[in-house]
């Protein structure tokens, strides 16, 4: 039986700090202190106490039990059997509140868009702590309420085990920020959490452009009559709006008219609402001795994705799992952080790209209806073109044929056109480099590589960067193109290509290394010296890669500039003669062209040196050189590192006119990927994480690119075609793993068109073969 508790409900006396075992292995805790009474403190509390009722479970809250802020909370399947496995009572308590639906409209400039299959489940934030409270209780937890902890030392000293679920302020963290490590970082939007007395009959998004920007709200239901409402816009629009300004009621009303419509011309009520920044909390440990973090006090996740709750309640359950099956503290709390870590760190990927999709709200906006719609769903990367093609078929549908798909073909099956060129699918094989050639001259390895890839069914296959010159190489086994005995073994590479997969398009990058040349083979020592027979640098500025590391480069003079822009030149007029079909300037990774590009690598004083219109001044140079040379009716591509990953270096912004540049100088696409500028970047690794630079340079400036970095599925290439991410996708892992990549991407979507036509010797094995026999 659930009894709510009383405002001021305690346990009995807390007796005196039980004594510290000697050495060796401690027992289970028996004395248990919890910091914070929101749900992942009190779900913690009620199941520890109920593994052992013999145990002293406190919960310290210095709200009263009625406060709460917020109104809804969303809870998924996954996390409700996990409550349903942990405590079955709480779950059947939860069970008989919550509200269930499946759709989501997305409201964007008249048009309302509905995809279905969605599958949520919300309840009031308050009734929920009311079932924990009760829960608690029921089982003789201890509930302080309005009574701050005792300090973090304190609590420490006189329990076993101190759970710190006292959120994203925690003091507790702070106290020993030490040893926990804690990242913190603030982010562009301010959002305000309010609510509506009627229930939505889905979870919307509607998007309202204003005079002062662009708005957005996020509504759900959370009971027979009521919803959450989000109202959400960048910090600049917030000011413009001239939100600062206001109080809490005035902003409510506010909000209440920017989206009257959605509203049905109802108010909008707040409890102590204020306009916040989202804070990212991140820990490098979550205990320090016998004290442990969880819920929003250990890591934060963007409420995009509707996860705060979710984590605390089912980092609860790990951790009350872990004590359970480890009576060693230490070995508990290291389980429990093993098990949650990645779990969690996914999550905040997944949240983290969400984030950035709606603080880049503006650049989406242009999308048509369904397409905005799709990229709006699909925004975290965890919902993807496969799995909403179970979910809503006939949404997908849809978009697919806004897309331009045949019946039956995927959209990275769908033709795409560059200048005379017109590539038969979306996939791109990435450069890769080898380090095998001899002399700058490449080889057998080269031939049944970029061979096997064409044979493998991509659109475009792309060699490794081919230097312009010895001094340009980076390894001694890099390739080259400044020798006609170069060229015509390039020949016979485009010659295979094209007689032995005839409609595969073969691309060639230029490059050259710069002040990161010189070095030895990937695998003796990436970014090291060569022990012997180095060779001198030039560079834009004379700065080494490692300081004390790589030699220090030369600054080009006036002469260098002009050798190197007719190296280039020459290197593309052999490409041509090879019979490559597509040429790509290399002007990203830190490599000669980027490092006049990025501020951190381009010290120069002269017309080469200072702004951004100035650092592009070379590199633009070069593109033109070549571009004369080039034949007209076959494409160039441009290769750029769209941010450098470190602190004052380029910039999303600066990308975007790097990006325009180009273009402007007869770029047909961009290839957009990030870093390897400098060696203490610090990348934002993720899943397909460089394509929202990709997606802001292909939507601001309309034109085509090419996105690139940790794409590793065939759905992710579908999923990012179909939202307008991207153009074509380059993959490199992936077709070091299966050089068929594409063909074997065909036959899993059951496509057997002619954007993926298996060679004639290769035909018996267009289809899986059976692991094993079925009687």
């Amino acid at each position: 039986m659930l009894t709510p508790p009383g405002p001021e409900r305690r346990s009995a006396p807390t007796p005196g700090p039980r004594p510290r075992p000697g050495p060796g292995p401690r027992p289970g805790p028996a004395r248990i202190a919890v910091v914070g009474g929101g749900p992942g403190g009190l779900y913690a509390a009620a199941l520890l106490r109920r593994q052992d009722p013999a145990r002293e479970v406190t919960v310290w809250e210095r709200n009263a039990p009625s406060d709460t802020f917020g109104f809804g909370v969303v809870l998924s399947d996954e996390t409700l059997g996990g409550i349903r496995d942990a405590d079955p009572v709480v779950y059947e308590a939860l069970r008989r509140e919550l509200v269930r639906w499946d759709d989501i409209d997305v409201v964007h400039r008249g048009h309302r868009t509905t995809s279905t299959g969605h599958g949520f489940a919300a309840l009031g934030r308050r009734r929920l702590l009311e079932i924990l409270h009760a829960r608690c209780a029921e089982l003789g937890v201890g509930l302080r309420f309005r009574t701050e902890a005792p300090p973090a030392a304190v609590l420490a000293a006189g329990h076993d085990l101190v759970v710190a679920a006292d959120g994203v302020h925690s003091r507790t963290r702070e106290t020993h920020a030490a040893h926990f490590r804690p990242r913190i970082t603030s982010h562009r939007c301010r959002y305000i959490w309010l609510a509506v007395d009627f229930p939505f009959e889905a979870f919307r998004f509607e998007i309202a452009e204003t005079e002062y920007g662009v708005m957005q709200f996020h509504a759900y239901p959370y009971s027979t009559d009521s919803s959450t409402v989000i109202v959400e816009m960048r910090e600049e629009v917030w000011r413009a709006a001239g939100f600062h300004e206001l109080d809490e009621a005035e902003s409510v009303a506010r909000c209440a008219k920017v989206f009257a419509e959605a509203l049905g011309g109802r108010e909008l009520r707040s409890n102590a609402s204020a306009w916040t920044a989202f804070r990212t909390v991140a820990n490098a440990r979550w205990s320090y001795g016998n004290t442990v973090l969880i819920g929003d006090a250990a890591h934060t996740a963007h409420f995009s994705i509707g996860s705060g709750t979710k984590l605390a309640v089912e980092d609860a359950v790990a951790l009350a799992a872990a004590v359970d099956a480890h009576p060693d503290l230490d070995e508990a709390l290291s389980a429990y952080e093993t098990e949650r870590r990645p779990v969690v760190e996914s999550t905040q990927r997944a949240a983290a790209a969400s984030l950035r999709w709606f603080e880049e709200l503006a650049g989406h906006v242009d999308r048509p209806p369904r397409r905005f719609a799709f990229d709006l769903l699909t925004r975290s990367r965890r919902v993807t073109h496969a799995n909403l093609r179970l979910r809503d078929p006939a949404f997908t549908a849809a978009v697919e044929e806004d897309f331009g798909c045949p019946p039956g073909t995927p959209p990275m099956f769908t033709p795409f056109r560059l200048r005379g060129l017109t590539l038969r699918n979306r996939v791109v094989v990435s450069p890769m480099d080898l380090y095998v050639a001899e002399d700058g001259v490449p080889g057998d390895f080269h031939l049944v590589h970029l061979g096997s890839r064409a044979l493998g069914g991509a659109g475009l296959v792309m060699t490794e960067m081919v230097c312009v010159s010895p001094e340009g190489r980076i390894t001694p086994g890099c390739t080259g193109l400044w020798t006609d005995e170069q060229a015509a073994a390039w020949t016979r590479i485009a010659d295979f290509v094209h007689t032995s997969a005839p409609g595969t398009a073969l691309g060639v990058q230029l490059g050259h290394s710069g002040r990161k040349g010189s070095t030895r083979r990937m695998w003796e020592g990436i970014d090291q010296p060569l022990p012997a027979g180095n060779w001198p640098l030039v560079a834009a500025s004379p700065l080494p890669y490692r300081p004390g590391v790589n030699q220090t480069p030369a600054a080009l003079d006036r002469a260098g500039l002009t050798a190197v822009r007719e190296q280039f030149a020459a290197a593309a007029r052999r490409a041509a003669r090879s019979g490559f079909d597509l040429l790509e300037l290399h002007c990203a990774h830190g490599y000669l062209l980027s490092g006049f590009l990025s501020p951190l690598t381009n010290h120069r004083t002269d017309a080469y040196g200072g702004d951004l219109t100035a650092r592009l001044r070379y590199p633009l140079e070069v593109f033109d050189a070549v571009r004369e040379v080039w034949p007209a009716d076959r494409p160039m591509t441009v290769r750029i590192s769209a941010t450098d990953w470190a602190e004052g270096g380029t910039s999303a912004a600066d990308a975007v006119e790097i990006a325009r540049a180009f273009a402007a100088h007869g770029a047909d696409a961009i290839d957009v990927s990030t870093g390897q500028v400098v060696p203490d970047e610090e990348p934002a690794y993720g899943r397909s994480y460089q394509t929202p630079y990709a997606d802001r340079i292909r939507n601001e400036l309309g034109v085509p690119v090419i996105a690139v970095g940790a794409i590793s599925s065939w759905d992710d290439v579908n999923s990012l075609l179909l939202a307008g991410r991207a153009d074509l996708c380059a993959l490199a892992r992936p077709h070091l793993y299966d050089p068929h990549w594409t063909l074997h991407a065909a036959a899993e979507q059951e496509y057997r068109g002619p954007a993926a036509p298996w060679p004639a010797p290769y035909r018996a094995g267009s289809r899986r073969p059976p692991t094993g026999r079925r009687e």
